[in-house]
C-alpha cells in the first residue's frame, strides 16, 4: 500500500525520500500549485496521480488521460512521477510531451480521451509547479472536484488497481498547430511582436503565426528556464514594457504575449500601449458581437465596468454576465450559459463555437485579436483602442498574504466595506452604490469608481484592481481607500507591483 502524505518533511532526510510529502494548501479552488520540494515532493506527486485515478473513477469517468509538462528545469520528472501514480491507480496514460496547456485540452479532443493532467505552474516563479486537471472536456476541476481530490490525497484513501497503462504521442505540438492553422491566411499585411518571455510558448508561437502568414517578430522565444528577462505573464509590468519596447523597435502592428504555459495573451498596440486584457476583452466583444447579434459574453469580477456601460456592446445587444475569478469557474459559466465567449482580466479567455472548443488558449486568443485588425482593414490597434469609452484602471495587483490567512482577511474586508455601506460612510467622498461579492468584494461609489479585493486562488497572495470612469485622480483615490482597509489587517504583506 503507497504511504498516506505528510504535511511536511524536510529535504536530505530519510523520511523525504521514503514518504509522500502533500502540504493541504496546495489544492486550490481550480488547480493545484505547490512549492516543489518545500510543500511537495516527487512521492507526494506520486499519490496525487493515484487520488486522481481514484477521482475519475467516482466521477463516473474512464481512467485515461492526457498528460504534459511545461519548461521548467523539474517539470518532466514531476509529469513521470505523476504518470507512475496514475497508472498504479489504474488510469491508461497518454504522454504529448513538453506542451502548452491549451495542447493539453485539445489532445482530449483530437485524441479522444476524456481527462486531462497537465503539469504546469503557468506563470508562477521558479520552485512552483502545479496540475491542471479535468475529467469533462472543455472544462477543468473546480471547488467541489478539488475538495474532493485534496480529500482523497491527504487521507491517503487510494489504493492500486490493474489496469494502468502508458503511450507517449509523437510529434503532438504539429498537430495542434495544423489545427489552428488550417483556415485561410490573413488578407492584411501584418507584422507581429511574439513575446514568450522564455517559456514554452516560445517553442510553438513564432512557427504558428508565420504559418498564419504574419511576419514575426520574435521576443524571448528562446526556451530558457531561469526565465532570465522576467516571468512569462503578461500581467507583469515588465513583459508589457519589453513588449511596447520591441513594438515601437520594429514598427510592429501589434505585440502578442504569451504566459508561461500558453493559456493566456496579453496585447501591446502599435504605439506602444499597454492594454489591459479586459479591456482586449471589450474590444473583441465589440468584434463579434457585430457577427454575432445579442451574443452573451462572461466576465470575471476584475474586468472593467465597460462590459456593462459601453454603448457599443449595447447597440448589439449584448447580455454580460459578471461571475468569479478563475479560469475553471470562468470556463463552466462560459458552457453553462451557452456564451460566444468568456474574459478573464488576466488575460484568461474562452471562445465557444464557432471560435473556439471553450478552453482557455493563448493562441487562439492571438487571432481573435489578428482577425479583428483584419476585419477592420483601416484602423490600427491603437485605433481600435482610442475608439472605447476612457477609463481609468489599474493593473492586478497582489500584496503577499499567507494561504492559510488569505480568505479570512478578504472576508473582513467585505464586512468592512459591508458596514460603511450600512452606516452610509463615504467611500473617496461618495457614498458606495452597491457592493457585488459572488467573488471576494466589488465595491462601487456613485461615479462608477470601483475597488476589488479577493483572495488569489493560485498563490499566497490578495488580489486588488480599481477602475474610475471619472478620474485617474478617482481611481488612485480608490486605491488609497481600499489599501487602508486592507492595512487594517497586519496579516497583509507587500504588493508584488502598484500603479
Amino acid at each position: 500500500m503507497f504511504p498516506k502524505p505528510s504535511p511536511q518533511l524536510f529535504p536530505n532526510t530519510y523520511a523525504y525520500e521514503s514518504q509522500p510529502m502533500v502540504k493541504p494548501t496546495g489544492f486550490r479552488e481550480y488547480d493545484a500549485r505547490w512549492l516543489f520540494e518545500k510543500e511537495i515532493n516527487l512521492m507526494g506527486v506520486q499519490a496525487l496521480g493515484l487520488g486522481l485515478a481514484r477521482l475519475i473513477k467516482e466521477l463516473g469517468v474512464k481512467r485515461e488521460v492526457v498528460v504534459g509538462h511545461d519548461f521548467r528545469s523539474y517539470s518532466a520528472s514531476i509529469k513521470l512521477a505523476l504518470t507512475a501514480g496514475l497508472m498504479a491507480g489504474g488510469a491508461k496514460v497518454r504522454d504529448i510531451g513538453l506542451a502548452i496547456t491549451p495542447m493539453a485540452y485539445f489532445a482530449q479532443f483530437a485524441l479522444d480521451v476524456p481527462a486531462v493532467a497537465m503539469v504546469t505552474a503557468s506563470h508562477n516563479d521558479n520552485g512552483w509547479t502545479g496540475v491542471k486537471m479535468g475529467a469533462a472536456r472543455p472544462v477543468t476541476f473546480g471547488p467541489e472536484e478539488m475538495g474532493r481530490l485534496r480529500d482523497i490525497v491527504i487521507g491517503g484513501d487510494y489504493a492500486p488497481e490493474p489496469g494502468g497503462s502508458y503511450e507517449f504521442v509523437p510529434d503532438f505540438p504539429a498537430r495542434y498547430i495544423a489545427d489552428l492553422t488550417s483556415r485561410p491566411k490573413f488578407s492584411r499585411k501584418m507584422k507581429v511582436v511574439a513575446a514568450c518571455g522564455n517559456g514554452a510558448a516560445g517553442a510553438f508561437a513564432p512557427r504558428l503565426l508565420a504559418a498564419l502568414g504574419v511576419e514575426v517578430v520574435p521576443l524571448d522565444c528562446e526556451l530558457d528556464w531561469t526565465f532570465p528577462r522576467y516571468n512569462p505573464n503578461p500581467e507583469d509590468l515588465h513583459m508589457l514594457h519589453a513588449m511596447a519596447e520591441a513594438v515601437t523597435a520594429s514598427g510592429a502592428d501589434v505585440a502578442l504575449g504569451f504566459d508561461g504555459d500558453g493559456d493566456r495573451c496579453g496585447v501591446v498596440d502599435n504605439e506602444g500601449a499597454e492594454i489591459f486584457a479586459d479591456k482586449i476583452g471589450v474590444m473583441l466583444a465589440r468584434d463579434l458581437s457585430k457577427l454575432h447579434k445579442g451574443a452573451t459574453f462572461v466576465v470575471d469580477v476584475k474586468s472593467t465596468g465597460l462590459f456593462a456601460t459601453d454603448p457599443a456592446l449595447a447597440a448589439n445587444d449584448v447580455k454580460v454576465d459578471f461571475w468569479k475569478t478563475g479560469h475553471s469557474h470562468i470556463k463552466r459559466r462560459v458552457r453553462d450559459l451557452k456564451a460566444l465567449a468568456g474574459f478573464e482580466k488576466s488575460g484568461h479567455f474562452f471562445f465557444n463555437a464557432p471560435v473556439g472548443r471553450g478552453y482557455d488558449d493563448g493562441f487562439v486568443t492571438a487571432i481573435a485579436v489578428l482577425d479583428m485588425l483584419d476585419r477592420n482593414p483601416g484602423k490600427s490597434m491603437a485605433d481600435l483602442y482610442r475608439d472605447l469609452p476612457k477609463t481609468f484602471g489599474s493593473p492586478t495587483m497582489s500584496p503577499h498574504c499567507a494561504d492559510e490567512e488569505k480568505y479570512a482577511v478578504a472576508d473582513k474586508v467585505t464586512a468592512r466595506f459591508r458596514a460603511m455601506q450600512a452606516k452610509g460612510e463615504p467611500l473617496i467622498g461618495q457614498k458606495i452604490r452597491d457592493i457585488v461579492t459572488v467573488n471576494g468584494v466589488r465595491v462601487t461609489v456613485e461615479d462608477g469608481t470601483w475597488g476589488l479585493v479577493r483572495a488569489s486562488s493560485n498563490k499566497p497572495e490578495l488580489v486588488v484592481v480599481v477602475e474610475s470612469p471619472a478620474s485617474e485622480a478617482n481611481m488612485r483615490a480608490m486605491f488609497k481607500a481600499v489599501d487602508g482597509v486592507l492595512r487594517e489587517n497586519p496579516e497583509v504583506g507587500a504588493y508584488n507591483q502598484t500603479i
